[in-house]
């Protein structure tokens, strides 16, 4: 077992060729971590390691970790750290990963029994991609499959924008990353919402090339547990997107994506909507910051935002807001004729 002061600060531990490492924060999951640890041990592929990160939980879920590393020394490992959320418990254990690939796996999610054969030999075979990723499910707490395809993992995609300006288009589970890409993209945020999105969106700043594995690798399990990242605050929520807006703004600029394309328009809308939370919640800055960047991904000049911005500027933020979301209420109109199907929607 080893604790958060025995991990060095901003290094990773020496690559092993071949492994992979499957890094799996919990919080309060004694029987799901259970399962999502057999899916991982269940793969046809070897050599593996798991590293549970135990993120402060209150329960017997850090003793069930210890029992199963106990049952397993040789390809599982523990992590003991203080509760602060997904992101930073997955940092712990991208540092102490040794894999030359790397999966992170919620502890509410599974793997199935292919998914590391397949998606090593699709990098191998494209040494220019740096992810591998395939379809994944939607299924109960039962097993029973509610949606296969799930999300837009059916579909073949070059590099993850723009299509991940729309919505995040996949699950934290999908993907599998070669360790050379988690050690370019620098740590996870402390981000208690989205922060895998926010991750993303700066892997896609970087153009790394993907590669489709057209077959179902991975389940995402519907339930009403509570998720690692519950119980943030309106204002830390609304700090996190509009840490977000601008993490896929800034990424999507670095990669050339097209301000005229039709998911930057989309964007532009949503990131308009955050901006109109914020005030709401009477987070001034936050509003202006993601105001300011719908007004940049719209591009041409957009009558709507003109009139915003007048209203911020005379009214305030927050009653900006609530009279932008009044109007739209009494009118009946959504967030904008631009805006795209999103990816977990039931046309997506």
């Amino acid at each position: 077992m080893q604790n958060q002061t025995d991990m060095p600060t901003g290094a990773t531990s020496p690559v092993i060729s071949g492994l992979v490492s499957t890094i799996i924060p919990v919080y309060n999951r004694v029987e799901m971590l259970r399962q999502a640890v057999g899916s991982v041990l269940a793969q046809s592929y070897r050599p593996i390691e798991i590293i549970i990160v135990d993120d402060g939980s209150t329960d017997a879920t850090g003793a069930e970790a210890d029992k199963l590393a106990g049952q397993h020394p040789d390809e599982i490992r523990v992590l003991h750290i203080d509760n602060g959320g997904a992101g930073l418990a997955r940092e712990a254990g991208r540092k102490a990963a040794r894999g030359e690939f790397i999966q992170y796996l919620d502890s509410d999610d599974l793997l199935l029994p292919e998914k590391f054969s397949v998606q090593v030999a699709a990098l191998n075979e494209h040494p220019e991609c740096g992810i591998a990723y395939g379809y994944t499910r939607l299924i109960d707490i039962d097993g029973n499959i509610l949606k296969a395809p799930y999300k837009w993992t059916d579909r073949p995609f070059d590099t993850l924008f723009p299509a991940l300006l729309v919505d995040r288009w996949w699950n934290t589970h999908t993907p599998l990353f070669r360790r050379s890409v988690c050690d370019a993209v620098g740590p996870w945020s402390g981000m208690r919402m989205s922060e895998d999105w926010e991750y993303e969106a700066r892997i896609a700043a970087l153009g790394v090339k993907l590669v489709h594995c057209p077959q179902f690798l991975s389940d995402t399990r519907q339930h009403s547990a509570d998720r690692i990242t519950a119980g943030s605050s309106t204002f830390a929520h609304c700090r996190d997107m509009t840490r977000l807006v601008a993490s896929l703004y800034v990424g999507a600029m670095k990669a050339g994506v097209d301000i005229d394309c039709p998911e930057m328009k989309h964007f532009s809308r949503w990131a308009f909507l955050e901006a109109r939370r914020a005030g709401v919640a009477g987070l001034a800055g936050e509003a202006k910051a993601c105001f300011d960047i719908a007004v940049r991904a719209a591009g041409a000049p957009d009558k709507t935002l003109r009139l915003y911005g007048l209203m911020a500027r005379f009214l305030g933020w927050r009653l900006a807001g609530r009279i932008t979301g009044l109007l739209e209420r009494l009118l009946g109109r959504g967030p904008g004729a631009q805006t795209q199907e999103l990816s977990w929607s039931d046309n997506g």
